[in-house]
């Protein structure tokens, strides 16, 4: 006897946007009723931590956000062997449409209309029918975006830092921080002498830091990669960050440890 065909469905959102945000969930609520929406997230690494724990069939990823992009949380999630289907939400028409043609993948424009995002779920519907992402065709997609995506605008990375310790303010120099760890609504920055306290959420440093040196490895914690003196695993498969000038060790999130896949 065939299966029951499923009828409820979850599902993550990742922009980094508020007002587009509220908007994208609003729309799902009207169009997908039924479809549960496990995790809203307004960074990258927020978003493939909570496709990591929920497992959701479907995500709807931001392409440009601070730290890791729509596009390093998709190929992380298949590094990770996470099957989830994806939807791609993106301002850049010009590159969108030629990649996303043979049409394995869908994608939305900002601002999401009602119609086209009718669209997109009824074509999303239909793969997760017939099992859910193609891990090949979105490999194959996210090596074709990254050809052709054009690089996000950046400032030049923060140098220095003021953060305070007790009484004290102190000017750090950002390449002397082991690492940075979420604290409520700021930062703990971390240094070979010890913790500082930054009034800036850890989102808002993912904006304004080198991202070839600095990489997220759990939602609560960026490290820099200097400082990094070896990763190991342990049993579950999650990485253990020995440094170089503390003592502590670092756990690294599954799905991150597809960043030192080359150390």
């Amino acid at each position: 006897m065939p299966e029951p065909m499923r009828t409820t469905f979850r599902c993550v959102v990742a922009e980094d946007e508020a007002l587009l945000r509220d908007a994208l969930v609003q729309l799902l609520r009207e169009a997908w009723p039924e479809l549960e929406i496990v995790a809203v997230c307004e960074d990258g690494g927020s978003a493939l931590d909570a496709i990591a724990s929920e497992r959701p069939d479907l995500a709807f990823l931001d392409i440009r956000m601070p730290g890791l992009s729509g596009l390093e949380v998709a190929s992380a999630m298949l590094d990770a062997g996470l099957k989830t289907e994806v939807v791609f939400v993106t301002a850049y028409d010009q590159y969108a449409v030629e990649a996303f043609e043979r049409g394995a993948v869908d994608y939305l424009l900002k601002p999401v209309a009602r119609e086209r995002l009718a669209a997109t779920l009824a074509r999303v519907r239909e793969r997760l029918g017939r099992g859910g992402v193609d891990g090949a065709q979105l490999a194959a997609l996210l090596e074709r975006l990254a050809q052709v995506a054009p690089p996000a605008p950046r400032a030049e990375p923060l140098v220095w830092l003021t953060a305070s310790r007790g009484v004290e303010t102190r000017l750090i120099l950002v390449d002397d921080v082991a690492y940075f760890q979420a604290d409520s609504k700021y930062t703990v920055v971390m240094t070979a002498e010890g913790e500082s306290l930054l009034r800036k959420p850890i989102r808002d440093l993912l904006e304004v830091i080198d991202p070839s040196m600095f990489k997220q490895v759990h939602r609560s914690t960026i490290v820099n990669l200097r400082a990094v003196a070896a990763v190991t695993r342990d049993e579950s498969g999650r990485g253990i960050i020995r440094l170089k000038n503390r003592p502590e060790q670092l756990p690294v999130s599954q799905p991150f440890m597809h960043l030192f896949r080359h150390m």
